[in-house]
């Protein structure tokens, strides 16, 4: 999670909303990535987005291995909990909760719904401060400007 706190930070320095993601399989990280749809002009560019495609790339699949963690430091909204149920991550680690479009406990409860062909176990909470402490210095100084 400290990588992918970092990786927020390194999203902010561009102006974009900090949100860092990284996937581990067997304790190596395949692919990590920061929020960019500013930057990339695509509103698809989560950070989750971004690291599935990099770890995609990575090892020329459209799926990644089985026993994969995504790691990251919101909870996932609605069109990355797609995407990561589509690359088959089997587990989700996030910091902190997104009561407006968090899609695994807060805004929704997708993994709940019974509708998917695959599924993946998640926890939250871990880090949440630091996450959250990353989010408002960034939203503070952005209604400065």
């Amino acid at each position: 999670m400290q990588q992918a706190l970092q990786l927020a930070q390194q999203a902010a320095s561009y102006g974009e909303v900090p949100v860092g993601a990284i996937l581990v399989h067997h304790e190596q990280v395949i692919g990590s990535g920061f929020n960019q749809p500013i930057g990339l002009h695509d509103p698809t560019a989560h950070a989750e987005i971004c690291a599935i495609r990099d770890a995609c790339q990575r090892l020329q699949n459209y799926r990644l291995p089985l026993n994969t963690t995504l790691y990251v430091t919101l909870e996932p909204c609605t069109q990355c909990v797609g995407a990561l149920i589509h690359a088959r991550v089997q587990h989700v680690v996030f910091a902190a909760s997104e009561p407006r479009a968090g899609s695994l406990i807060s805004a929704r409860q997708l993994m709940q719904s019974g509708f998917y062909n695959h599924f993946f176990s998640f926890e939250g909470g871990v880090l949440a401060e630091q996450s959250q402490q990353i989010l408002k210095q960034f939203f503070a100084a952005r209604r400065q400007k």
